[in-house]
């Protein structure tokens, strides 16, 4: 185990608002979530929260009878919505949804660092270098490897976390990439339709050179997919018998890695932009569906 002090991520410096957008913000960081907006829960799970008893001790009194939602007799794993109201012998329960907008905060992870909570090798891991939170804890959406650094963004929230990186919403993911070397229109269209690769057949939907230097040994190129499958864009390079020598994150989705932001920091989203990126991936949701139908 390492003996070096682990050093907190700094806050990234910002102006404040002006007025109209601080009281935007207040108002966004006080009000109460819709109804609608939030997802069946199961019972038990609710109950629990709201300090009913323990999901076991829930099971059994549904079992015996005990719990009725909406004047009906609760069935196990049952799931309801602020709109049902629910009685515990008779009496009615308060239920503790959660009202206030989840955090996100974006960190600009330096190459080094794992993204893990343990590691045997006492290796210093990004959630040693977050603030600290009560309460609660940090979710990290999505990962890089030990020696990529670029965006990493954490969340409150589970059910955020899980719309963002799981493959089926194909949030899309951008990469600076250095590679020593430079892509032939071959190797660009093999990235185009598609490379086997031990987790499957993976394929990038944009690449754009950004450096065009033909005395230089390295070229970087911004690449874009929509998986992060772990080690997925050096192995696409060396599937092609390419080195990758740099990688950065620099897109997740809407969010981007701040120009400001330097290695080791952090910067949290104010509510106005939190509700942006959960409007976004709703619409981003909902496109999915409808082009699968």
């Amino acid at each position: 185990m390492s003996s070096t002090p682990i050093r907190h991520a700094r806050k990234l410096p910002c102006h404040a608002p002006n007025q109209a957008t601080q009281k935007k913000i207040r108002d966004l960081s006080r009000r109460s979530i819709t109804s609608n907006a939030i997802q069946p829960t199961r019972l038990q799970k609710i109950l629990a929260a709201s300090g009913v008893g323990s999901r076991r001790d829930i099971e059994k009194y549904i079992l015996r009878g005990e719990i009725s939602v909406n004047q009906k007799v609760a069935q196990l794993g049952q799931k309801i919505t602020p709109n049902d109201r629910v009685f515990v012998n008779q009496k009615f329960v308060r239920l503790a949804w959660p009202h206030n907008l989840p955090r996100i905060i974006v960190y600009h992870k330096p190459e080094g660092e794992i993204v893990s909570r343990k590691d045997p090798e006492g290796r210093i891991s990004v959630f040693d270098r977050l603030p600290k939170i009560k309460s609660s804890c940090w979710i990290s959406i999505g990962r890089l490897d030990l020696n990529s650094s670029g965006l990493l963004i954490f969340t409150t929230d589970g059910e955020l976390a899980n719309h963002f990186a799981h493959p089926r919403f194909e949030i899309e993911r951008e990469y600076a990439v250095r590679i020593l070397g430079s892509l032939t229109e071959t190797q660009k269209n093999e990235l185009y339709t598609g490379i086997t690769l031990k987790t499957g057949v993976a394929h990038v939907t944009n690449i754009q050179e950004t450096v065009n230097n033909e005395e230089a040994s390295n070229q970087w190129y911004r690449i874009t997919l929509k998986e992060g499958k772990n080690r997925e864009v050096r192995e696409l390079f060396a599937a092609l018998g390419l080195t990758v020598s740099r990688l950065i994150r620099i897109r997740f989705g809407s969010i981007l890695l701040p120009s400001r932001l330097k290695r080791g920091q952090y910067y949290e989203l104010n509510a106005i932009e939190v509700a942006n990126v959960i409007k976004w991936l709703k619409l981003s949701s909902e496109g999915l569906r409808q082009s699968s139908e």
